[in-house]
Protein backbone atom coordinates (compact mmCIF):
# COMPACT_ATOMS: atom_id res chain seq x y z
CA UNK A 1 0.00 0.00 0.00
CA UNK A 2 2.33 2.80 -1.26
CA UNK A 3 -0.86 5.41 -0.68
CA UNK A 4 -1.81 4.74 2.45
CA UNK A 5 -0.86 8.25 4.43
CA UNK A 6 -3.02 9.46 1.74
CA UNK A 7 -6.15 7.52 3.28
CA UNK A 8 -8.44 8.03 5.32
CA UNK A 9 -7.78 5.52 8.33
CA UNK A 10 -11.07 3.69 7.99
CA UNK A 11 -10.31 3.03 3.82
CA UNK A 12 -6.92 1.94 4.99
CA UNK A 13 -8.18 -0.20 7.63
CA UNK A 14 -10.71 -2.23 4.96
CA UNK A 15 -8.09 -2.05 2.17
CA UNK A 16 -6.21 -3.63 4.64
CA UNK A 17 -8.19 -6.59 5.86
CA UNK A 18 -9.45 -7.26 2.53
CA UNK A 19 -6.06 -8.00 1.01
CA UNK A 20 -5.49 -9.74 4.25
CA UNK A 21 -8.36 -11.98 3.85
CA UNK A 22 -7.37 -12.13 0.23
CA UNK A 23 -3.67 -13.40 0.87
CA UNK A 24 -5.13 -16.27 3.27
CA UNK A 25 -7.82 -17.28 1.19
CA UNK A 26 -4.59 -18.93 -1.45
CA UNK A 27 -3.94 -22.56 -0.69
CA UNK A 28 -0.67 -22.74 -0.27
CA UNK A 29 0.10 -25.57 -2.84
CA UNK A 30 3.63 -27.94 -3.15
CA UNK A 31 4.31 -25.37 -6.53
CA UNK A 32 4.35 -22.17 -4.13
CA UNK A 33 6.25 -23.42 -0.85
CA UNK A 34 8.91 -24.84 -3.27
CA UNK A 35 9.33 -21.16 -4.45
CA UNK A 36 9.06 -19.98 -1.28
CA UNK A 37 12.20 -22.32 -0.08
CA UNK A 38 14.20 -21.78 -3.45
CA UNK A 39 13.98 -17.52 -2.49
CA UNK A 40 14.92 -18.64 0.94
CA UNK A 41 17.67 -21.13 -0.43
CA UNK A 42 19.61 -18.02 -2.35
CA UNK A 43 19.94 -16.19 0.98
CA UNK A 44 22.04 -19.27 2.30
CA UNK A 45 23.91 -20.05 -1.27
CA UNK A 46 26.69 -17.99 -0.19
CA UNK A 47 27.78 -19.89 2.93
CA UNK A 48 26.92 -23.08 1.91
CA UNK A 49 29.67 -25.25 0.19
CA UNK A 50 28.95 -27.12 -2.87
CA UNK A 51 28.15 -30.96 -1.39
CA UNK A 52 25.46 -28.83 1.14
CA UNK A 53 24.43 -26.71 -1.66
CA UNK A 54 23.14 -30.30 -3.49
CA UNK A 55 22.34 -31.89 -0.32
CA UNK A 56 19.52 -28.73 0.14
CA UNK A 57 18.84 -29.12 -3.45
CA UNK A 58 17.76 -32.77 -3.80
CA UNK A 59 15.78 -32.12 -0.81
CA UNK A 60 13.79 -29.68 -2.49
CA UNK A 61 13.60 -31.83 -5.49
CA UNK A 62 12.36 -34.38 -3.05
CA UNK A 63 9.71 -32.60 -1.48
CA UNK A 64 8.03 -31.03 -4.58
CA UNK A 65 7.98 -34.29 -5.88
CA UNK A 66 6.06 -35.94 -3.15
CA UNK A 67 8.89 -37.92 -1.65
CA UNK A 68 9.29 -35.98 1.61
CA UNK A 69 7.50 -33.91 4.03
CA UNK A 70 7.67 -30.43 4.09
CA UNK A 71 9.43 -30.56 7.62
CA UNK A 72 12.55 -32.27 5.93
CA UNK A 73 13.54 -29.45 3.38
CA UNK A 74 12.41 -26.91 6.25
CA UNK A 75 14.28 -28.53 8.97
CA UNK A 76 17.84 -28.16 7.46
CA UNK A 77 16.97 -24.61 6.05
CA UNK A 78 16.43 -23.96 9.66
CA UNK A 79 19.79 -25.47 11.10
CA UNK A 80 21.98 -23.64 8.36
CA UNK A 81 19.97 -20.11 9.14
CA UNK A 82 20.85 -20.83 12.77
CA UNK A 83 24.10 -21.85 11.82
CA UNK A 84 24.99 -18.90 9.38
CA UNK A 85 23.01 -15.93 11.62
CA UNK A 86 21.63 -14.66 8.37
CA UNK A 87 19.80 -11.60 9.73
CA UNK A 88 16.79 -11.91 7.09
CA UNK A 89 15.86 -14.94 7.80
CA UNK A 90 16.22 -15.12 11.65
CA UNK A 91 13.19 -14.52 13.30
CA UNK A 92 10.52 -14.73 9.70
CA UNK A 93 7.66 -16.52 10.60
CA UNK A 94 7.81 -18.77 8.06
CA UNK A 95 10.51 -20.65 9.39
CA UNK A 96 9.78 -20.28 13.28
CA UNK A 97 6.05 -20.32 13.08
CA UNK A 98 4.04 -19.51 16.76
CA UNK A 99 2.35 -21.59 17.95
CA UNK A 100 4.64 -24.25 17.94
CA UNK A 101 2.15 -26.43 15.89
CA UNK A 102 1.79 -24.09 13.16
CA UNK A 103 4.91 -26.24 12.27
CA UNK A 104 3.44 -29.45 11.11
CA UNK A 105 2.79 -28.74 7.80
CA UNK A 106 3.71 -32.01 6.68
CA UNK A 107 0.43 -32.00 4.24
CA UNK A 108 1.26 -28.99 2.05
Amino acid sequence: MASGKALPRPELRLRYEEGFVQALAEMATTRRQTNVLQHIVGYLRPHLDEASRRELHSLLEDYRHGLVPLIVPLTLIRHYVRRFEIPYLCGQVYLEPHPKELMLRNHV
